[in-house]
């Protein structure tokens, strides 16, 4: 059985002239303490989009699942032959239509275990010419990818887990900081001498539909980025 990627219109790096998403460049798993996200905040808990997008559409939650019963308990070996698999056919199909090979690594959930995460670092370093991008907010992630040139790792902080924001720094990734809004996240990062950008589709500054592909700020994992619960 093959592992099932997600085509997620946010994130997408092909659209029909209609807005429709052509690749599906992004991967899941079913998010929440019981299944793929260990260190969950009640933060996220609570405002958690990929989480509703399970309860209200059937079919998400399915493939999800799916996902997570291929991974959760196989050795990384086969892991890594499942991820790699799915990777390759990514990039046929952006070879054959002429896409930017740019795969989000968990639109829903997280790195759940030291033997996924290995896995996932052989893949990604497998295929250089894939631009990945991840937030995750399991410290120890930020240490076994640390050093990825073909990867921009972002750890997801809030009030719940910002005593970790200054570890993961120091292990090479960028912030991804959720607040109420905008400016206290701006607040809480100079707390520690960090800035960030705000994005841009939160703000409605660009469309939803291949958003981060038209932005670019966390694909090319240059700066910290802001997000805020309220979008102001």
């Amino acid at each position: 059985m093959a592992l099932k990627p997600s085509k997620d219109r946010k994130v997408a790096n092909s659209l029909t002239p209609s807005g429709g998403v052509r690749i599906a460049n992004s991967f899941g798993l079913p998010a929440g303490l019981n299944y793929s996200c260990p260190s969950a905040t009640s933060v996220c808990s609570k405002v958690c989009y990929a989480g509703k997008l399970e309860k209200i559409y059937k079919g998400v939650k399915i493939n999800l699942t799916h996902n997570w019963d291929l991974v959760k308990d196989a050795d990384m070996d086969h892991v890594t032959n499942l991820l790699n698999s799915m990777i390759i056919d990514f990039i046929t199909e952006c070879e054959r239509k002429g896409s930017a090979k740019l795969f989000r690594i968990h639109w829903d959930g997280d790195f759940f275990s030291d033997t996924y995460i290995g896995a996932w670092r052989h893949v990604i370093e497998s295929h250089p010419d894939v631009r990945f991008w991840v937030y995750t907010r399991v410290i120890r992630a930020t240490v076994l990818l640390k050093g990825i040139d073909n990867l921009a790792l972002y750890f997801s902080t809030d009030k719940d887990n910002f005593a970790l924001a200054k570890i993961a720094l120091k292990n090479g990734a960028r912030l991804a900081m959720l607040d109420e809004t905008f400016e206290a996240g701006r607040e809480r990062l100079a707390s520690i001498g960090e800035r960030g950008a705000m994005c841009p589709e939160q703000r409605g500054q660009i469309d939803l539909n291949g958003a981060c592909v038209a932005c670019g700020l966390c694909i090319k994992g240059k700066t910290n980025i802001l997000f805020s619960i309220t979008k102001k």
